[in-house]
């Protein structure tokens, strides 16, 4: 397993839609397991191949209980309900915005092994699903905020919500 670099926002493997893994062999898993490890040195949620320069469908993402759950392959097979919410990426480091995604979903694809895998999530583990299956059709958090407006550096959100929870408890 290796470090590999997170490229930022500007870089162009972030906005090419990613090619179809033909088969899961050694390179593929290895990518999974650099990918796990990138991640969780970041730290983060998730992380996509093309965020780390290789323009391939496979991601990982830290799922229920911190496991991590590598997918090649992903798809969406059924979205349900809907959570608005602020989320950042590793490749905009530093910034959050709000962004509505699906509540439920049930996502595709084929594990390190490339047996195919239903995964059902719900909460913030279904909006990193979706996050990550973004990155794989080159679309970022920023092109999906509800309004340009809620774009905020992650450190005036923390400010803000500071500043409100104080004011509920001198209410």
């Amino acid at each position: 397993m290796a470090l590999r670099t997170i490229y930022g926002f500007d870089h162009p493997t972030l906005r090419e839609k990613a090619k179809r893994v033909p088969k899961v062999d050694a390179s593929i898993i290895r990518l999974i397991d650099d990918l796990a490890e990138t991640m969780l040195a970041a730290p983060g949620a998730g992380l996509a191949a093309p965020q780390v320069g290789v323009p391939l469908r496979v991601f990982v993402v830290k799922g229920e209980e911190n496991q991590v759950i590598g997918l090649v392959n992903p798809e969406l097979v059924k979205g349900e309900g809907v959570q608005v919410g602020y989320e950042g990426c590793l490749s905009y480091p530093g910034w959050v915005g709000e962004v509505a995604r699906y509540e439920e979903v049930v996502i595709k694809g084929r594990n390190r092994h490339g047996k195919e895998v239903r995964i059902k999530s719900s909460g913030f583990t279904a909006r990193a699903y979706q996050h990550e299956l973004d990155h794989l059709d080159g679309i970022l958090f920023i092109d999906r905020l509800t309004s340009l407006d809620t774009l905020r550096k992650l450190e005036d959100l923390e400010d803000e919500e500071e500043e409100e929870a104080v004011a509920v408890v001198e209410a």
